[in-house]
């Protein structure tokens, strides 16, 4: 006679941010690193290894992202979009995107009261992101 076997329903644990990581690709390593000093006024450290560049965006306790280049990593405006925190109003950031040699795709833009704004960007290197802010 066989056995009857439960199966108990094993939950995962509700996520509070769905990105852990970013990188954007680079092949003109030093103007892309540029070009995110300037628009986020910051300065970011760098690491050379045989194979691979990457800058590192400061990340006190956030979620952490790099400039890479290297095999592999090649710009691209199609794909998945990323969106970088435009902190509270993206409008300081956008700003600054053509002056350091991007092109902005689509200006700040209501998405609704609660989920706040976004804004669509060309970086340096020819990558399509976002910025988000509340307002």
């Amino acid at each position: 006679m066989g056995s009857i076997v439960l199966k108990k329903k094993i939950t995962q644990p509700k996520l509070t941010n769905y990105v852990s990581w970013f990188e954007i690709p680079a092949v003109n390593f030093e103007q892309a690193v540029g070009f995110y000093n300037h628009i986020y006024s910051i300065t970011m450290d760098k690491i050379f290894t045989n194979d691979y560049t990457m800058a590192f965006f400061p990340a006190n306790g956030g979620i952490g992202g790099a400039v890479v280049a290297g095999p592999s990593s090649m710009p691209s405006d199609a794909g998945p979009l990323i969106y970088l925190n435009g902190g509270n109003d993206l409008n300081n950031i956008l700003g600054k995107v053509v002056e350091a040699g991007g092109r902005i795709v689509m200006e700040k833009t209501l998405i609704s009261d609660e989920a706040g704004y976004f804004a669509i960007f060309i970086d340096t290197e020819g990558n399509k992101l976002a910025l988000h802010s509340e307002k």
